[in-house]
């Protein structure tokens, strides 16, 4: 249990970094860059990905921080890894280590709305196994759920949660770990009055996650 709570300080102290993909501008600029870089025009964009073209417009110029579900459909109409799409620079790695992340080259994506932040600690994009740390603030739940091919699981660092999985609703402690398979319907909710992170692994075959 000590090692649980080592290392979900060393989460929070590294959660505070400004990382990469929070910025709704850096979104936009990436999103434009990779509209531009196909030669698309918003409207055609906005017809591939089925997002409106305002949305589009608006998150471009970084006045609007898209839910999962739109990131979702702009980055299959585009064509690239759910995390190159937030980080050009996050499946390169800095050294000689590509089987390495550093703490400080974390992408990470905040769900304003729902409370989540979600960084990823996969070193590289090319494998189908995704790994990250989820901080849940009090009261937050997921939303947009990838449901698919493969397995998902996780440990719970720090805080409760209450994971839905089916039709099967359970809580969860620091220490507890889970599994199961991701084409059920699951989600996952934070009920208490104090924050909560979690690892959370996938084991997808859809290599765009």
């Amino acid at each position: 249990m000590q090692e649980i709570e080592n290392a979900a300080r060393t989460v929070g102290r590294a959660s505070k970094r400004p990382l990469t993909g929070s910025d709704p501008r850096q979104i936009g600029e990436r999103l434009r860059h990779l509209r531009a870089d196909r030669k698309l025009t918003i409207l055609e964009l906005a017809a591939r990905a089925g997002v409106s073209a305002g949305i589009i417009s608006q998150i471009e110029r970084g006045n609007s921080n898209p839910s999962m579900k739109t990131l979702q459909r702009l980055r299959t109409a585009l064509g690239v890894n759910l995390w190159e799409f937030l980080d050009p620079n996050s499946g390169v790695a800095s050294d000689d280590t590509p089987f390495v992340r550093r703490a400080d080259q974390r992408p990470r994506i905040v769900a304003s709305r729902t409370g989540l932040v979600k960084e990823l600690l996969s070193p590289r994009n090319d494998d189908n196994l995704r790994f990250m740390i989820i901080t849940m603030s009090p009261g937050s739940i997921s939303e947009d759920v990838l449901i698919g091919t493969g397995h998902k699981g996780g440990l719970v660092l720090s805080g409760r949660v209450v994971l839905t999985v089916g039709g099967s609703i359970t809580e969860l402690g620091a220490g507890d770990s889970f599994q199961f398979k991701s084409n059920v319907a699951h989600g996952i909710a934070n009920r208490s009055a104090d924050e909560a992170t979690l690892i959370w692994i996938m084991s997808v075959l859809d290599t765009h996650l």
